[in-house]
């Protein structure tokens, strides 16, 4: 019998970690010196002019908010590292700072590199409608719909009419196996919500349809893709795709969600549906690897790089490009992009020239707070 995509996805993914990545959990750096901020470790502290605020975010975890921390804030005026709170709050051991972690949608900075890395090849037109690549996925009911209005979510296509549920539905299903080419199909059902090109809807659909279309024109798995044009020219050693796995493999700092009042253990959950858009498991090395090679050019050439750092002209509110968006932060322009799953929250950000970097991962104890709340106490005091 012919395997289903969703379990030769699978497969692929394992024989990724293992074969093409060599996939281990890097190793626990000591715990440096303490610092001013109880219960916070950090290191080189005075060298970051924002030390002092980077230090403050930390304090008290953990709390509402988040049981653990660590940020680490780089670029050309200083570094500075810092992390807080507990790896498991039963036990209140101190949290990992070089831990695995569920990266949610930073992992569409790794789709979108990828899709422009193969539109330099000449493999992908970002002019070109979707539909000439995947014939028969749109319904005649969609105007064209270009690869880079997916890219920067003005493609028009919708979500499913239902996606999620309560709180209490998607924790009792968490182990549930969702193929995301279903999401899709029940979200392209529903016909366009605007003409392409008039509006941006930042939806996971657009992710996913680039990685079909990824696999459709290279005749590849999205994850070998990824780990050959992505993973490797940035260095990153330690990320995956964990495909059906609902496990973090390595060591990892446990992720909690709060529902009335009480911390409720969320690390371990089933993300394919997210694949392309949100199911990478990383570690804030790689992260930062990513982020510096990425706005280098040495991971997608210069040419193809301005579509990361340009947002569409002539639609109000438009704010995200191509896999990042743009922030203002006391009047300094700022790109990165947050990922939210639960029990975690990441992101990573910078400066166009690199100026300021800061990458984080939080086991944040709101998912749905999708990152902004997190961001701006862990990652915005790194650009004041």
């Amino acid at each position: 019998m012919k395997p289903s995509p969703l379990h030769r996805r699978a497969l692929l993914t394992a024989v990724s970690a293992v074969v093409v990545l060599g996939v281990t959990a890097g190793p626990v750096l000591a715990g440096p010196a303490a610092s001013q901020v109880p219960g916070v470790s950090q290191a080189r502290a005075a060298e970051h002019p924002q030390a002092q605020a980077l230090q403050a975010a930390l304090r008290g975890l953990p709390d509402g908010e988040a049981t653990s921390a660590v940020v680490r804030a780089g670029g050309r005026d200083g570094r500075w590292e810092g992390s807080a709170g507990v790896r498991e709050v039963r036990h209140h051991s101190p949290a990992l700072t070089h831990g695995r972690f569920r990266a949610g949608s930073v992992t569409k900075v790794v789709t979108a590199a990828l899709v422009l890395r193969l539109a330099a090849d000449g493999k992908i037109n970002l002019d070109r409608p979707v539909q000439r690549y995947l014939p028969g996925l749109l319904t005649p009911e969609f105007q064209p719909v270009s690869v880079r209005q997916l890219l920067n979510h003005t493609s028009g296509i919708q979500p499913p009419a239902v996606a999620g549920g309560s709180w209490a539905e998607q924790y009792a299903h968490r182990f549930d196996t969702v193929d995301p080419e279903a999401v899709v199909a029940a979200g392209i059902a529903r016909g366009p919500e605007f003409a392409p090109g008039t509006r941006q809807h930042y939806l996971n659909v657009n992710y996913t349809i680039l990685a079909m279309l990824v696999e459709k024109v290279t005749g590849r798995s999205y994850e070998e893709g990824a780990a050959r044009h992505v993973f490797r020219p940035a260095g990153m050693r330690n990320s995956s795709f964990p495909g059906t796995d609902p496990r973090i493999h390595g060591p990892h700092n446990r992720g909690y969600q709060l529902v009335d009042g009480q911390r409720v253990d969320v690390t371990d959950w089933n993300v394919a549906d997210r694949w392309a858009a949100g199911d990478m498991i990383s570690t804030l090395d790689d992260l930062e690897r990513l982020l510096t090679a990425l706005f280098r050019g040495e991971v997608v050439p210069q040419q193809q790089l301005k579509e990361m750092f340009t947002v569409p002209q002539g639609i109000a509110g438009a704010t995200r490009s191509a896999g990042l968006e743009r922030f203002t932060v006391d009047g300094v322009e700022i790109w990165g992009k947050t990922g939210a799953r639960p029990g975690y929250n990441t992101a990573i950000a910078a400066t166009r020239g690199l100026s300021r970097t800061v990458v984080y991962s939080v086991t944040g104890t709101d998912a749905g707070a999708q990152g902004l709340a997190v961001g701006q106490r862990f990652a915005f005091p790194a650009f004041r």
